[in-house]
């Protein structure tokens, strides 16, 4: 049986433990190679849980970079992993895209017809998240936002009317189990195994996600 990076389940959210974050990254950087740093946190002091910038009207309390340096910051060693969290055990696990991977970031709608479409035509996938604002995260490799916008339009879609965003070099996506506000956790729709350390190129799966989208505009505009 292959051995997958363990995740909280869709049915329970716990509150983060310090615990499991640390094990968490430590794991992401040490089994996949991936640099993480630790963002924000929300603090459970009231009615509802509040981010720990305390910023008026955070857009995504819990789950941002603390600071300007981010980028730098960012580290996919074990022992930087553990030394950055040992300083804010309750922070978010957040990984810099455009490094070891990048990634397609659609609506869970379509994101879903997509899986199962990709899964039937049997097309390699990488791990999958999928997040509590209701958008999933198809990982691919490097490379993807230098190339999806003219794939797209070769598919007969324009890129700005399709609700597909490429996550690449500068930005950044929130890992399992990071919760965002208080609505619930990061989590894998398709965990990270063995059998899918190798990230698919954004050409492979380019043409079923760009389909689901742009039926989940079409969708959109008959309701």
């Amino acid at each position: 049986m292959e051995e997958t990076i363990g995740v909280t389940g869709a049915s329970q959210i716990p509150k983060q433990r310090g615990e499991q974050l640390l094990d968490t990254a430590v794991r992401y950087a040490e089994e996949r190679h991936w640099d993480v740093f630790p963002g924000a946190w929300l603090e459970h002091d009231g009615d509802r849980p509040r981010c720990s910038c305390d910023a008026v009207g955070c857009t995504s309390p819990g789950a941002h970079p603390t600071g300007p340096g981010w980028a730098g910051q960012a580290s996919g060693t074990g022992s930087a992993v553990r030394r950055m969290w040992s300083k804010q055990p309750r922070a978010s696990i957040l990984l810099p895209t455009g490094r070891t991977f990048e990634a397609l970031d659609v609506p869970e709608t379509a994101g879903c017809l997509a899986l199962a479409r990709m899964e039937r035509m049997g097309l390699p996938l990488g791990p999958v998240t999928r997040t509590p604002d209701r958008r999933m995260l198809f990982l691919v490799l490097p490379g993807a936002s230098a190339k999806v916008p003219d794939m797209v339009r070769n598919l007969g879609w324009a890129p700005a009317a399709l609700d597909l965003i490429c996550r690449g070099e500068g930005e950044y996506i929130a890992a399992p189990p990071t919760r965002m506000g208080p609505h619930g956790s990061v989590q894998w729709a398709r965990r990270p195994t063995a059998s899918n350390r190798w990230l698919p190129d954004a050409e492979e799966l380019i043409s079923p996600l760009a389909y689901a989208c742009a039926r989940d505009v079409a969708a959109a505009r008959s309701r």
